[in-house]
């Protein structure tokens, strides 16, 4: 029987995609599903405007409007609330980051076959401000820590691993990608962990309790 490829769409700057990992977990252990775990790069700034926070919470750069800080804000709140629910941990981070380096040192464990522990570790760490996504030597570390081979990672990072990080990102964009969390069984595009039960209906599932 061949396997439903199922591609899941996660930036590691997002409470959102956060929030959506423990149910993007369970759809991969579907019987018959394959699930593809793609980094997609927000550009956050194109539409929310750049920000970042100096120790007293004043902005340092000022280009956010009202209605972005307005969106920002209830963002942060609405996803502390469900994080609450989960028992997860978020801390909104004080500038936008860049987490290329992350997806790309995701995309470099990802080869060795197993992610789930570099993965979850990512973003646990990061939501609590543990973690800084942006820098390649505590990337490096945290692989070293969790069993990862880390040699040659920062030559990946700026060769081949940044490549295959910028032909994902053009992929994705050109079949509709804008968004996370997001999910794309076949020619269809769900965005948004409230949609979840959408995939399942498309591939025939019955929608799990957790997911409704």
């Amino acid at each position: 029987m061949t396997a439903t490829v199922v591609e899941h769409y996660f930036d590691y700057k997002s409470p959102y995609a956060y929030l959506a990992q423990a149910a993007s977990w369970r759809l991969g252990a579907e019987p018959g599903v394959t699930l593809e775990w793609r980094p997609y790069t927000l550009q956050i700034p194109k539409y929310l405007g750049a920000a970042e926070l100096a120790a007293d919470g004043s902005d340092t750069v000022g280009t956010r409007n009202d209605h972005q800080w307005r969106r920002v804000r209830y963002a942060y709140m609405d996803c502390r609330r469900e994080a609450n629910r989960r028992g997860l941990t978020i801390r909104g981070p004080r500038k936008i980051f860049d987490s290329v380096p992350a997806h790309v040192a995701f995309l470099w464990v990802n080869e060795q076959g197993e992610r789930r522990r570099f993965h979850d570790a990512v973003f646990e760490r990061f939501w609590r401000r543990e973690l800084d996504i942006e820098d390649a030597a505590v990337l490096t570390a945290l692989m070293r820590e969790l069993g990862y081979a880390d040699a040659g990672f920062e030559a990946y990072l700026e060769g081949p691993g940044r490549a295959r990080h910028d032909a994902i990102q053009a992929q994705a964009e050109a079949v509709g990608v804008f968004g996370v969390p997001s999910w794309r069984v076949g020619e269809e595009l769900f965005w948004g962990l409230e949609r979840l039960p959408r995939v399942y209906e498309l591939l025939g599932r019955p929608v799990p309790p957790e997911e409704t």
